[in-house]
């Protein structure tokens, strides 16, 4: 287990925006170096659907994927992962191996809608 950051304040906090989205399609990524999936995430009519490279191969398969709902930062620039330039950042924690577990809500929330 990690050490907790350094605090931060509420600017900081503010300044990255974390939004939950839809997952609407999920493919194999075989040309990543580490076993990855391919995400396209529907964030609603103000974001639209986005791109991620995801390394959650371990808990999840492709076909329960789709439906499913994920928070993902999405003010980070883009960024070029092998072949494919992912767009947002999919949000997990680490399990006792350090495999990632999604990040979702237990109940129904709007797609599009920002954490906080």
């Amino acid at each position: 287990m990690t050490a907790a950051a350094a605090p931060i304040g509420w600017d900081d906090f503010a300044r990255v925006d974390i939004r939950l989205g839809r997952i609407v399609e999920a493919e194999p990524f075989p040309e990543a170096r580490k076993p990855a999936f391919k995400l396209r995430i529907d964030f609603g009519p103000e974001l639209g659907v986005k791109k991620s490279s995801a390394q959650i191969t371990r808990h999840y398969r492709l076909d329960e994927l789709v439906g499913r709902k994920v928070a993902a930062v999405v003010n980070f620039p883009p960024r070029q992962i092998g072949p494919f330039m992912s767009e947002v950042l999919t949000l997990g924690f680490p399990d006792a191996e350090g495999e990632v577990v999604l990040v979702g809500v237990d109940r129904d929330a709007e797609i599009g809608g920002r954490l906080f």
